[in-house]
């Protein structure tokens, strides 16, 4: 059993002097190194906490086989971002590592950040995280999606923001990253993930069954 999500303070939603950043990290060779329940998990409680350690309030995030998105806003600016985004990825390889049995392999590529200063931008970049796995297929809401912040969100947030944050148009935006995610490739992963539990009588986890 995956241990309690250690839940990020309530959303501030708005443009100030603090640093807000949207983060991308991915695999290598987009590889879906964290293909089952359990490695999701993994990463995303290892994102939550180190958010805290490195005092980075998310306010929004999500976790998928090969890459991973937030939003997050800093009070020590950008080299506590890299310090903390480079203990994510450390602590989240070894741990991978250790439960297949493959010390020393390394698992992520690199990590794009990009600072948001401006208010509606800043907005539609957190509906395109909250939303991500609706855009991969993965579910059709996305408070579904067990490893991403968009239940959180709606249980946090006013019912307000949460209608303002949804209504922003993200079809259009031009993300810092050179990778192309491939919805076919994650719906496929996930439905594998699926049938996999199915023939083993094991529960599929809320927002991926096929």
């Amino acid at each position: 059993m995956s241990p309690a999500k250690d839940w990020p303070h309530s959303p501030i939603h708005r443009i100030n002097s603090d640093g807000i950043y949207m983060v991308t990290g991915a695999t290598i060779h987009k590889a879906h190194v964290f293909n089952t329940a359990e490695k999701l998990s993994l990463v995303e409680n290892e994102l939550l906490t180190l958010a805290k350690t490195y005092e980075w309030q998310l306010e929004a995030w999500a976790v998928f086989v090969n890459h991973y998105h937030f939003v997050g806003r800093g009070f020590s600016e950008k080299e506590s971002l890299k310090k903390f985004v480079q203990h994510l990825h450390s602590n989240t390889s070894r741990k991978v590592n250790r439960l297949v049995d493959s010390p020393g392999r390394r698992l992520w590529y690199n990590f794009w950040d990009k600072k948001l200063t401006f208010e509606r931008s800043y907005l539609a970049r957190l509906n395109y995280v909250h939303q991500n796995a609706v855009k991969h297929g993965l579910v059709t809401v996305a408070n579904q999606y067990p490893w991403c912040s968009a239940g959180w969100f709606e249980r946090t947030a006013t019912l307000a923001m949460v209608k303002t944050i949804y209504s922003l148009k993200v079809d259009k935006l031009r993300l810092m990253t050179t990778i192309d995610w491939s919805s076919r490739q994650l719906k496929k992963a996930a439905t594998g993930r699926s049938r996999a539990k199915a023939l083993t009588g094991q529960r599929t986890p809320t927002g991926l069954r096929s």
